[in-house]
């Protein structure tokens, strides 16, 4: 089990009191004065107020977060590729993307999760997008900014000042950045105060209590809320659902509105509450990150605007169980469908859209959208074997002869950002993307 929601709060109040704390200079000012030096015009600092706050990241820490940064009138703008515009406007912020967020914001605050897709998001090349004189503050987690540039960014003037509660190595090891005035920070201290290690401590007590008295699970981490004899027939689709759920997170773009799940064939006379959650989990795991567990994802979907409509058709044309997964964003709809095959009755993917085929969902996953048109398998496979990418299998589908096609290639590595910038060069490439599970 675990407490998601103890050290919420004082999460928030560490990132603010970090924010604080560097635009007024205070822990420089500290150590200067206790030296008996008093050096009122070195430590001029900023406001606060009217200044601009971009949040990275509007779970429950940034929501937090930005209902504190209006009581001090600040304005506060945001970048959440999973938040829809609804849900942005219910949390009165401005929904931006991240380019804008850099060129506007006066301070920028993470608070998203360290994934694949996070981890060195912001670098050499962020930060020169960045409005000259940001300050820049992360409680989330270590990783998500490029330490090396940060420190480099500081040199150079683009960032007034940094605070970090979290770092890629902990306990940092000769990081450039202890050696800068204009750098504060402190030892992952984001949920240390005595309110949150006793919110922590009831919950979990609570939560025992709750198993041990009535049998109820609350806020599993690896157990869903099944019978062992369900487990024994049926365990192998929440694995299948839950790298559904993976997948379609790794794929979406925009904001996401509506989930619609739908169980057909034998399947859909089961009890497909836990299968539910497992899609669920897997799915916002890679956006909200390792908070989500089998219990809370409903309402953590729930809290992000997200609704949900799951369906069940008792009759499957090509498969005796199919689970159809729609993901619908204010940009587009992405439909997959997925079930278990051969004796070990392992997870495959059987439609992405309108092309049929049949994938292992498992490891590293090249998924690319092409025309249908001679020479692109080849062009690929020229291009990984070039990169020493060992392929463990590739699997095509396409909706018509000479007309869109969808491929998933097993890869023995993952691909990097500028890989597949590379292959969206190729001839007839229209997108692709990488998926790790």
């Amino acid at each position: 089990m675990n407490t998601p929601e103890g050290n919420m709060i004082t999460t928030a109040e560490h990132a603010f009191a970090l924010m604080m704390s560097m635009a007024r200079k205070i822990p420089q000012a500290t150590s200067s004065t206790k030296a008996g030096k008093w050096e009122k015009n070195k430590f001029m600092g900023v406001e606060l107020y009217q200044k601009t706050l971009g949040l990275i990241g509007m779970g429950r820490i940034g929501g937090v977060m930005a209902r504190r940064a209006k009581g001090f009138e600040m304005n506060v703008i945001a970048y959440d590729p999973f938040l829809s515009k609804e849900m942005a406007e219910k949390l009165v912020v401005e929904l931006v993307d991240l380019d804008t967020l850099f060129a506007r914001s006066d301070f920028i605050s993470i608070h998203a999760p360290k994934t694949p897709e996070t981890k060195h998001m912001i670098g050499e090349a962020e930060f020169k997008k960045m409005k000259k004189g940001v300050r820049l503050i992360n409680c989330a987690r270590g990783g998500i900014v490029v330490e090396s540039a940060l420190a480099q960014a500081v040199r150079d003037g683009i960032v007034a000042g940094a605070a970090l509660d979290v770092f890629e190595e902990e306990p940092p090891k000769e990081s450039e950045l202890m050696e800068l005035e204009a750098f504060i920070c402190t030892p992952h201290l984001g949920a240390s105060t005595g309110e949150a290690q006793e919110n922590v401590a009831i919950a979990v007590a609570e939560q025992f209590v709750e198993f041990f008295n009535h049998g109820q699970v609350r806020n599993s981490v690896n157990v869903p809320p099944v019978s062992a004899e369900w487990m024994n027939r049926l365990g192998h689709y929440l694995t299948l659902a839950e790298r559904m759920g993976q997948f379609q997170a790794q794929l979406v773009e925009g904001g996401v509105e509506k989930l619609y799940i739908n169980y057909r064939g034998e399947i859909a006379e089961e009890n497909i509450d836990p299968l539910n959650r497992s899609i669920l989990k897997g799915f916002l795991s890679v956006i909200v990150g390792e908070s989500v567990n089998f219990v809370n994802a409903p309402s953590l979907a729930k809290e992000r605007g997200i609704e949900v409509v799951v369906s069940t058709d008792i009759t499957s044309k090509n498969f005796s169980s199919l689970i159809n997964f729609e993901v619908h964003t204010d940009q587009r709809t992405l439909v997959v469908e997925g079930t278990v095959m051969g004796l070990n009755n392992e997870p495959r993917m059987v439609l992405i859209e309108d092309c049929y085929l049949e994938a292992p969902l498992n490891g590293n996953l090249l998924v690319f959208w092409n025309n249908d048109a001679p020479g692109v398998i080849g062009n690929i496979g020229t291009y990984l074997g070039n990169k020493k990418i060992n392929i463990g299998s590739f699997q095509l589908g396409r909706t018509a002869p000479e007309d869109k096609a969808v491929c998933i290639v097993n890869v023995d590595s993952p691909l990097s950002g500028y890989m597949l910038q590379d292959i969206c060069q190729l001839p007839n490439i229209i997108k692709a993307k990488m998926v790790t599970l």
